[in-house]
């Protein structure tokens, strides 16, 4: 039952979702994450896709200041607590929309798992985030390296995803109206009566 719901819907869902989506990195591209490298003279912790060592993230975080740290939390990791759960709706309905007329599912279920997947590696990177800002100045680097690894391994995931998209959108064509038309089958008309 919600399968098919789901499969119904997917199409609203993928555009409703996604332009939340859109919305809320708009907004953190060009206010909060701008702001935290406009106080801090830093690259944030959400745009280094490649990770960073203990002593940048020292950096970063003795740059923005009491108040810089106060943003991050109330402002940037609010909006990037609701983002991630709506970029892995739109990804999945957007692959679950596509991918219906697949023969071959395992890309829908791999670009699924992998919109999921990302989604947790975000919240991972956000807990983080939250963890070092609270802890500042006593940051270990174990705590450092844990969420990097996981801010390195959400940005693949995603990107993956991103790809999967397009792969599957690519192989996407939308039913013609040749294709909703009944089908004759050896001269004889499905609605015609005998």
């Amino acid at each position: 039952m919600t399968n098919g719901i789901l499969s119904k819907h997917a199409g609203t869902i993928a555009v409703g979702s996604g332009i939340i989506a859109v919305t809320l990195y708009y907004l953190m591209i060009t206010v909060t994450l701008a702001e935290i490298q406009n106080v801090s003279g830093q690259i944030p912790f959400d745009m280094r896709p490649f990770g960073y060592a203990p002593k940048e993230a020292s950096v970063l975080l003795e740059s923005l200041g009491a108040d810089g740290r106060e943003y991050y939390l109330s402002r940037q990791i609010t909006l990037d607590t609701l983002y991630p759960a709506m970029l892995a709706l739109t990804l999945s309905t957007t692959i679950l929309w596509f991918g219906r007329r697949l023969s071959n599912r395992r890309l829908i279920h791999i670009g699924v798992a992998l919109s999921i997947g990302s989604a947790l590696l975000d919240y991972a990177e956000n807990l983080g985030i939250v963890t070092m800002i609270r802890s500042w100045p006593e940051v270990s680097a174990p705590l450092v390296y844990a969420v990097s690894t996981a801010t390195i391994l959400k940005s693949g995931a995603t990107t993956l995803t991103v790809v999967l998209v397009i792969l599957v959108g690519s192989k996407w064509r939308p039913q013609s109206k040749s294709d909703l038309r009944p089908k004759i089958i050896a001269g004889v008309c499905p609605h015609s009566r005998p």
